[in-house]
């Protein structure tokens, strides 16, 4: 068991990255795609990940593009997340660089006035705000049988934790991305700066992998955990840390379709959402420098992002020449 108490721990007998023990075999294509091919048959009720909660404000509105549908979204004069077509129906101006006054949302082109009501042939898309992420409806693009609201993991209770919400866009398809975090045997070998010591507990669940791992801090330090990978809809990915420093985290990586880029590739958002806690007493001062952590939480995502997303779109290309299963 890893030891509650002691939160850090001195790697002894620690080997040279070329030395550590292959995992090629253990990451059998197959026991990936099979995970990849579970996590996609499962319902998501047509919801996609907009972006960080707190990214969407009342003085402005946030634009994306979600499964190439322009989409627009803001803040009402009651707080409330609302969105709708990205395009005004007037003349189709880009409603992303309207202003925001008072909750009304006016368009720079004509003046058009948008209170997140149905008006002049523009109509709202359902919107959710689960406290760090928020999402949209679309239920032309999903397909599927719409759902009230998205499909969430457990996460620890809010006034517990600090969370940040890092993005990035790679050109590849969600698979791509939820593949990528279904590797978990990946980590040591191609993220040697965050993780040691890693091994996948056996035999893997089907619809889970569990891990344990060892984040380094300096030198020799590192924070030996216990982490499980599941995917509890097609474009989500979730981490739950479940023994060791930090025990009830859940780092979320969301994958969302984009669109074509100008050449004709796919597009795809990854959000990630890191949700730390911890029962130390100590953390409560952590919370307090939330806004300092952040940017550090938001780097440490960027960095390993990096590395991954070359891992998605290498993959997606390798699919798109016929050299992997799509």
């Amino acid at each position: 068991m890893i030891r509650d108490r002691v939160p850090l721990a001195l790697r002894r007998g620690a080997v040279p990255w070329d030395r550590q023990r292959p995992t090629w075999r253990d990451a059998e294509p197959a026991l990936i795609a099979a995970a990849l091919e579970r996590a996609r048959q499962r319902p998501s009720g047509n919801w996609y990940v907009l972006g960080a909660a707190g990214g969407i404000t009342a003085d402005r509105p946030f634009g994306r593009t979600v499964g190439g549908v322009e989409v627009v979204a803001w803040r009402d004069a009651r707080g409330r997340l609302v969105a709708g077509p990205g395009a005004c129906p007037h003349l189709g101006a880009p409603l992303k660089d309207a202003v925001v006054r008072c909750g009304t949302l006016r368009c720079h082109w004509h003046g058009l006035a948008l209170n997140g009501s149905a008006t002049a042939g523009w109509s709202p898309l359902p919107a959710h705000d689960d406290g760090v992420l928020a999402w949209v409806r679309l239920d032309a693009v999903g397909g599927e049988e719409p759902l009230a609201a998205p499909v969430l993991p457990r996460r620890p209770p809010p006034g517990s934790a600090v969370a940040a919400v890092f993005t990035a866009t790679g050109r590849c398809e969600p698979q791509d991305v939820v593949a990528n975090r279904l590797d978990p045997w990946h980590g040591g070998w191609f993220h040697p700066y965050s993780f040691v010591d890693l091994t996948v507990e056996e035999p893997a669940d089907a619809d889970s992998f569990a891990v344990r791992v060892s984040f380094k801090v300096a030198g020799r330090v590192v924070v030996p955990v216990r982490a499980v990978f599941s995917a509890p809809e097609p474009r989500t990915v979730v981490m739950h840390i479940t023994e060791g420093e930090g025990a009830g985290s859940v780092v979320e990586t969301h994958a969302t379709p984009l669109g074509p880029d100008h050449d004709g590739g796919p597009r795809t958002a990854v959000t990630e959402a890191v949700i730390a806690t911890s029962p130390r007493p100590g953390f409560t001062a952590a919370r307090a420098a939330a806004p300092l952590l952040r940017p550090l939480m938001r780097a440490a995502s960027a960095r390993l992002w990096r590395d991954d997303l070359a891992y998605a779109e290498r993959r997606c290309s390798l699919r798109g020449a016929g050299r992997l299963p799509g």
